[in-house]
């Protein structure tokens, strides 16, 4: 059954526009409170990113669980993978994230994990949408739901990082520059970093409420690069608003992104002889990635865009290790889910171990030219049911042959429609992912 709020990656939009009005998070609080109330006592954690609406969002949803008899645990500001890290580990019914991740200030979303640590089930998630069309009550008073805050929530999610990577390994001498994208991991990477030895410069991590992931972070990794060489460092790291993404730059500035450093953990968890099960990708990832994963005589196998989908594939065929080219990257041996810190962590350990340099590393795949270009449009479209739309892809594909790979879907979180067209020349790649993505948009508004 389609759910009506509930998106691939929780429910995310426009600031003040329906559904992320205070009016609607108060809602959703109680219905989240009714849900896990069924399963007797505890306690919800709610944790957000740096942007300025989370004020007015944490105090709705903290009223609304209040209303439903649920007691309330806040974080305040905690990277998404650290609220579900503090989930599991305090034993709490659930975990709720305000954030829009990679988004600009003037989004924001709900992300929840469960008790596991994990994202919620469909049918969790249901429920919850069933009492967002009920009435609301309030339970009798005695019964109302209480909040505390947990005061060292970032000293125990440091410390889970850093125990993500031996302990004998030592990364003195090694300069990072951070870019923390003014977002969720400001107070949370440059401890992580510098207390497992590096020397550590730091950017992006003075948050004002508006000028999260602003030309900064993983969506906007130049930035970095630059700082990179302009500190001399070894490498740097791009983090995003919420801290589940990360993107890298090797010492001559060039950027690793989410393909490449899944490659590297890849080939260091087979030479170490740890990885389990296949590697999981999207349809996204690059076809350079496939190959040098195949010459390693590992599968990949492709799951629908999103980290959700990723994690189902992953667990389907007991795997550990998948990600997505932006910079999700998921580590089933260190966590539950995707994790900027831990990630980048797996990627500094390899350095070590190998005493190869991060543009070393990921030498051993060849990333093919792969343009993505956005179609806006007003509202989501089922752009596979449109025919000019299906005869403008054939006839690209036609011209790549077996040499490249063309996809167009829909984004589960914005009204946009991505153009992909993937092969070895880039300025033919670059052609067709053009003139695609104005066949489309005339298509659409046709």
């Amino acid at each position: 059954m389609a759910k009506k709020y509930f998106g691939t990656d929780g429910i995310r939009g426009k600031v003040g526009e329906y559904p992320i009005t205070a009016d609607f998070m108060l809602k959703l609080g109680w219905a989240t409170g009714r849900v896990f109330a069924r399963e007797g006592s505890g306690f919800v954690l709610v944790g957000k990113d740096t942007r300025i609406s989370g004020y007015m969002f944490e105090s709705a949803l903290e009223a609304g669980l209040s209303a439903a008899g649920v007691d309330t645990r806040m974080l305040g500001p905690m990277p998404t993978p650290g609220i579900a890290y503090l989930t599991r580990t305090l034993r709490a019914r659930a975990g709720i994230v305000i954030s829009a991740s990679h988004n600009p200030y003037y989004d924001n979303g709900i992300k929840f994990f469960s008790v596991d640590g994990a994202k919620l089930p469909d049918e969790v998630e249901h429920q919850i949408e069933q009492y967002l069309d009920a009435p609301i009550t309030t339970v009798e008073s005695a019964k109302l739901g209480k909040v505390k805050r947990i005061s060292d929530a970032a000293g125990r999610y440091i410390e889970f990082c850093k125990a993500t990577v031996p302990p004998h390994l030592d990364f003195k001498g090694m300069r990072i520059v951070i870019d923390c994208a003014n977002g969720a991991t400001y107070h949370i990477a440059p401890h992580v970093f510098s207390e497992v030895g590096a020397e550590v410069v730091t950017i992006g991590a003075e948050p004002d409420g508006l000028n999260i992931n602003d030309e900064c972070g993983a969506t906007k990794p130049e930035y970095l690069a630059a700082k990179v060489l302009e500190y001399r460092a070894d490498l740097g790291i791009a983090l995003d608003g919420d801290g589940d993404r990360v993107i890298m730059i090797d010492h001559k500035g060039e950027i690793v992104d989410g393909d490449e450093l899944i490659y590297i953990i890849a080939k260091s968890r087979l030479d170490e002889g740890k990885l389990l099960g296949p590697v999981v990708g999207t349809l996204m990832s690059n076809l350079g990635m496939e190959h040098a994963l195949n010459a390693l005589n590992l599968q990949l196998l492709r799951a629908k865009v999103g980290d959700r989908y990723v994690m189902e594939m992953l667990t389907e065929n007991n795997g550990m290790l998948g990600g997505e080219g932006s910079g999700h990257i998921i580590c089933l041996d260190k966590t539950t889910t995707g994790d900027g810190i831990v990630a980048a962590l797996q990627v500094l350990a390899e350095m070590q171990r190998t005493g190869k340099s991060l543009h070393d590393l990921k030498s051993g795949m060849k990333k093919y030219p792969q343009v993505l270009v956005n179609v806006r449009t007003e509202k989501k479209v089922k752009i596979e049911e449109i025919d000019s739309i299906k005869k403008a892809v054939e006839a690209v594909e036609k011209k790549l042959g077996d040499k490249g790979r063309v996809l167009l879907r829909s984004s589960g979180t914005e009204p946009l429609v991505r153009v992909m067209v993937e092969g070895v020349d880039e300025d033919d790649v670059t052609r067709y992912a053009n003139q695609l993505a104005a066949d489309v948009k005339k298509a659409i508004a046709a």
